[in-house]
């Protein structure tokens, strides 16, 4: 069995480095970037329905752009978020995922398209958040918890050949997750804020990874979001936009304890977005999320542009306030 681990090993290794295939860091399920829902007080439940659609079509060798448009990676996601607040300080958080990816390679006037769908894998977190600590109208909220390894990650292609991970549903693996918010009121206005959301993930290994005849170990990903939001009263409701920056870093996969290549990178993302409050307790929130800055290990596909876009609701509100994105 250890022979047959490293001869695939082996195979996707030359494969990968020989440039048949590339792989990419930001192409599946996008937990880290839809965590950390606002503790809105004591008994308040937040749910939330959201469609994220992620296209990557540049192909990057380090942070230099290829000219090379034949491969093109799509993955829609539909997001399910729910939130409890047990007082104003503990609070829960969930994420569960479903997964459509479709990996489409053009060569010699011909297509070949790779598709994937299923359910995908979800987060579970335990919240603690320290109210004014940093002066008046500020808070900051940290959490921890794990990722659970719901999805499948043994789909094989047509021809029963067991799929590459990253176009696999879930990760085959558990992880942990922890979370840092920090936001304030600038001052000058009272619904101006400013925030600082970070987020950490480090993973597990999948051991029945190739049918059990290897591991495959995700690299560990950081990521942080330093943003501005405001309110505004027009067209008779309140308007939220917000302006982020945000910076992810992944760091190199691995299979059968081996650094991968054409895995693991550092990108700068620019996000503006805004909700708008439908009634008191509901809100619709979108997001466009386009990069800056890209540099890959190896040749990637990296990130060309992503929307998100989602309906969240309040129950047993007790303090007129919105999401804050």
């Amino acid at each position: 069995m250890k022979i047959l681990g490293s001869l695939l090993f082996l195979i996707a290794f030359f494969a990968v480095s020989m440039g048949i295939a590339q792989t990419c860091c930001s192409g599946g399920v996008p937990l880290s970037n839809n965590l950390g829902l606002p503790n809105e007080g004591q008994g308040v439940l937040t749910l939330g329905i959201s469609y994220d659609y992620n296209n990557l079509n540049t192909l990057n060798a380090g942070s230099d752009k290829l000219d090379d448009d034949s491969r093109l990676r799509i993955t829609n996601s539909v997001l399910v978020s729910a939130g409890y607040a047990f007082t104003d300080r503990f609070s829960i958080e969930s994420l569960l995922t479903w997964v459509n990816q479709l990996r489409t390679i053009s060569q010699f006037g011909n297509e070949t398209d790779t598709e994937t769908t299923g359910i995908g894998d979800g987060v579970f977190l335990l919240k603690y958040a320290l109210p004014d600590v940093l002066g008046k109208e500020s808070s900051v909220s940290l959490g921890g918890g794990v990722k659970v390894p719901f999805g499948r990650s043994d789909l094989l292609t047509a021809q029963g050949i067991q799929l590459t991970a990253d176009l696999q549903p879930g990760s085959g693996a558990w992880d942990i997750v922890g979370l840092l918010s920090i936001s304030k009121n600038l001052g000058f206005r009272p619904s101006s804020m400013v925030s600082l959301h970070l987020t950490a993930r480090f993973t597990g290994t999948n051991n029945d990874y190739l049918n059990g005849a290897s591991s495959y170990e995700f690299g560990d990903a950081i990521q942080a979001n330093l943003g501005y939001s405001d309110q505004f009263l027009g067209l008779g409701t309140i308007f939220n936009p917000s302006l982020v920056i945000k910076y992810r870093k992944a760091f190199i996969d691995k299979i059968e304890g081996f650094d991968l290549p054409n895995t693991g990178g550092e990108w700068i993302f620019v996000r503006p977005g805004i909700s708008v409050a439908i009634s008191p307790t509901l809100a619709l929130v979108s997001k466009l999320e386009v990069p800056v800055y890209s540099f890959v290990e190896g040749t990637q596909l990296t990130p060309t542009l992503r929307f998100t876009g989602g309906l969240f609701i309040t129950l047993n509100k007790n303090r007129n306030t919105l999401l804050n994105n």
